[in-house]
């Protein structure tokens, strides 16, 4: 992996996309992250999702628009640009074509029904924010299996 942050996956999907919620671009990063791991064998990205009550978020990325519910490619300036490499740009992008079209509310329903959310939400109530780190190993292993 190279230095890629969360963040430079983001502003890729905004600049490709336009403005999106909040809740749907954590999305979009998490199923970007995920699809690399299966297809690439390799994160995107070093931060770690968290299993919160409406699916996986970044907690760096929430800092960064928190309070925010539209967002958009300038809400990260700032932070360090790094350069995608085509590879990383395939991979976004063949997501973008699955799921960019999908709302907020499909999106995080879907990731209520897979495994890697499931499994690190264990035990916890519907209404806690949670802390729980969804691995790249569980990630791998369910979405690898579809």
């Amino acid at each position: 992996m190279n230095n890629i942050t969360v963040f430079d996956v983001a502003r890729y999907i905004l600049e490709k996309c336009g403005p999106m919620s909040a809740m749907k671009l954590q999305k979009l990063v998490y199923y970007s992250q995920v699809w690399s791991l299966v297809w690439d064998d390799v994160p995107l990205f070093h931060e770690n999702f968290e299993a919160w009550c409406n699916g996986p978020v970044v907690r760096e990325l929430y800092n960064a628009h928190s309070g925010m519910f539209q967002i958009d490619k300038d809400t990260f300036k700032g932070y360090a640009e790094h350069p995608l490499s085509e590879s990383q740009k395939e991979t976004i992008d063949t997501v973008l074509k699955a799921y960019a079209d999908k709302s907020a509310q499909w999106l995080s329903d879907q990731t209520h029904s897979e495994s890697p959310w499931i499994s690190a939400r264990h035990g916890l109530s519907d209404t806690v924010r949670g802390d729980r780190i969804i691995t790249l190993e569980s990630m791998a292993e369910y979405y690898g299996s579809l």
